[in-house]
C-alpha cells in the first residue's frame, strides 16, 4: 500500500472514532485490528493458522461458486470419524474484509474440537462492496448447502451441522438462522443450532437510526427497506434453531441487542440464551477453544444439541 493510502486510512479510522458518542466509545476498538487486517491485507501479508495441530489435515478452498471468494477451508481429522459432527464458521470484518483462514478465526476452534472428532469448516464470501450483506448471507447458505452435501466424504454427518460466526460474521448466521429460506432454497438442510460471537448487528434499523460507525453506511447504505431486510431482530417471525447470543461487556449496545433478539426468538418457541463475556470483542471470537469458564458455556449448549455432539466433546482429545 502507498503511504498516502496508509494516512488515508488511518486518518478514516479517527474520523470514525471521533463521531462516536463517549458512551460507546469501547466501540471504537471494535474493528481496530480488523482495519490493521486490511491494511496487512492491502500489502500482501497474510495471517494463516501456521501450524496445523496433531491429527489435524485442512481441505483448503473447496469451491461452492464462481466467485474466488466462493470458498471454504474443511479441518478435520486424520483418522476420519463416521458421523462427525460439524462446526461452520464464518469469519467477520466489517463485511468489507477478513478471511476464513485467519489465525483468529480458526486456531483455538480447531485445535480444541477438531480432536475431539468435529469437522470444522470455514468459509469465505464476497465483501462488499462487491456483495450486500443481504446477498453474502444467500452465498453463506450456499456454502452450507455445498458443505452438508459434501460432509459425507469427509466422514460427517450432513445433519448435525453448528453454525458460528463472529462480528459481522455473527450477524450473517444470525440473519440466515432468522431468515432459513436463505439456505434451504438452496439445498441446505436443517442445522442444529447457531453460535453468534458478539454479533455486529442483530438490529440493522435501529442501529441506522441512531448515531452509528460509518462502517455500517458502508454495509447497509440509507434504504430503510434495505436494513429491514438485512435485520435479524426484524426478518424473524417464526421459531428457528437452538441460539446462543456470546456478547461482549465491553461494547455498550452488545448484550442490549442480543437479549432483544434472545427474548423475541424464545417469544416463538426458540431454545435461545445470551451469554455476557467480560471480553473485548476481538477477544471472544480469538479465546474460544482455550480452556476456560467461556468454552466450557459454549460447549455445554452445544452438547444439548444433540446426543453425538456430546458425545464428542466429553471425548479425550488426546
Amino acid at each position: 500500500m502507498k503511504p498516502k493510502n496508509w494516512l488515508a486510512a488511518l486518518g478514516g479510522a479517527i474520523a470514525m472514532a471521533m463521531l462516536v458518542p463517549p458512551s460507546a466509545s469501547a466501540q471504537t476498538g471494535m474493528f481496530r485490528r480488523a482495519l490493521m487486517q486490511r491494511r496487512l491485507q492491502q500489502q500482501g501479508a497474510q495471517d494463516p493458522m501456521a501450524v496445523l495441530p496433531p491429527g489435524v489435515r485442512a481441505i483448503h478452498d473447496v469451491a461452492y461458486g464462481s466467485d474466488a471468494q466462493e470458498r471454504f477451508d474443511v479441518y478435520l481429522p486424520q483418522q476420519p470419524v463416521r458421523g462427525a459432527p460439524v462446526i461452520f464458521l464464518v469469519h467477520g470484518g466489517a463485511w468489507a474484509f477478513g478471511d476464513k483462514a485467519s489465525a483468529r478465526v480458526v486456531e483455538n476452534k480447531v485445535a480444541r474440537w477438531v480432536p475431539r472428532g468435529f469437522i470444522v469448516v470455514s468459509a469465505n464470501y464476497p465483501l462488499i462492496p462487491a456483495a450486500t450483506p443481504l446477498r453474502q448471507a444467500q452465498d453463506l447458505g450456499l456454502a452450507l448447502a455445498t458443505a452438508q452435501r459434501m460432509a459425507a466424504s469427509w466422514g460427517g454427518d450432513r445433519l448435525r451441522f453448528i453454525l458460528m460466526g463472529h462480528s459481522a460474521g455473527a450477524h450473517l448466521v444470525s440473519l440466515i438462522s432468522a431468515l432459513p429460506s436463505l439456505a434451504l432454497r438452496q439445498g441446505a438442510t436443517p442445522w442444529l443450532g447457531t453460535v453468534a460471537l458478539d454479533s455486529a448487528a442483530y438490529d440493522v434499523t435501529e442501529i441506522m437510526q441512531n448515531r452509528h460507525l460509518r462502517l455500517y453506511d458502508t454495509a447497509f447504505g440509507n434504504d430503510p427497506s434495505h436494513w429491514a431486510a438485512a435485520s435479524p431482530q426484524q426478518q424473524l417471525d417464526s421459531r428457528l434453531a437452538p441460539f446462543l447470543a456470546v456478547c461482549s461487556t465491553q461494547r455498550a449496545d452488545s448484550c442490549p441487542q442480543a437479549r432483544r433478539f434472545v427474548a423475541k426468538a424464545a417469544g416463538l418457541g426458540t431454545l435461545a440464551q445470551v451469554r455476557p463475556e467480560d471480553l473485548s470483542h476481538e477477544e471472544i471470537n480469538e479465546q474460544l477453544g482455550q480452556p476456560s469458564d467461556y468454552t466450557a458455556a459454549v460447549e455445554a449448549f452445544m452438547r444439548n444439541l444433540d446426543p453425538a455432539v456430546a458425545r464428542r466433546l466429553d471425548a479425550d482429545s488426546r
